[in-house]
């Protein structure tokens, strides 16, 4: 009686979790930058709205660099005076919940291998060139955000200007 019990509640919580996530996507759907975010490999139809959640309206970020910062994707500084460090970790400063979503998204990319995408391809130089798991991630994550960047905001000025089209 106990198992039965105990898969009840499991089968009611995955339903309610698959609720939450159709309600997300709608919710997402309603959005101008959805088409193009959900279009970008690695992106689905439950990592795409946790991604534009996370990430807000991205205009409010005035370069790309910005929103890698605010993700904490970007390379850390360790300079003083004439003291240049080449290496050194991310600043992590940014959304903890942001890279979640960002390894998932490169994690699925390195999982699929899709030909042509430049996220995979720059994760895979970085690979071959010897580079530890983290490092190679970590540059996919903010590779990705700069494109979205770029993408989102090429689009959301597309939608602006329409005599420009």
């Amino acid at each position: 009686m106990l198992v039965w019990q105990a898969v009840a509640l499991l089968n009611a919580a995955s339903e309610t979790v698959e609720l939450l996530r159709l309600e997300m996507d709608k919710t997402a759907a309603m959005l101008p930058e959805y088409p193009v975010v959900m279009a970008m490999n690695g992106v689905g139809p439950t990592l795409g709205p946790q991604l534009m959640a996370e990430i807000g309206d991205v205009t409010r970020f005035t370069h790309r660099e910005a929103l890698t910062a605010f993700a904490g994707v970007d390379p850390g500084k360790n300079d003083s005076g004439k003291h240049i460090q080449k290496s050194v970790r991310t600043s992590k400063k940014g959304s903890p919940y942001l890279r979640r979503t960002l390894f998932l998204i490169v994690d699925g990319l390195i999982q699929r291998s899709p030909e042509g995408d430049p996220v995979y391809a720059f994760m895979d130089k970085k690979r071959a060139q010897g580079k530890p798991y983290y490092v190679y991630m970590t540059a996919g994550a903010n590779k990705f955000l700069r494109i979205y960047y770029g993408r989102v905001r090429e689009y959301l000025a597309s939608l602006s200007d329409p005599g420009e089209s």
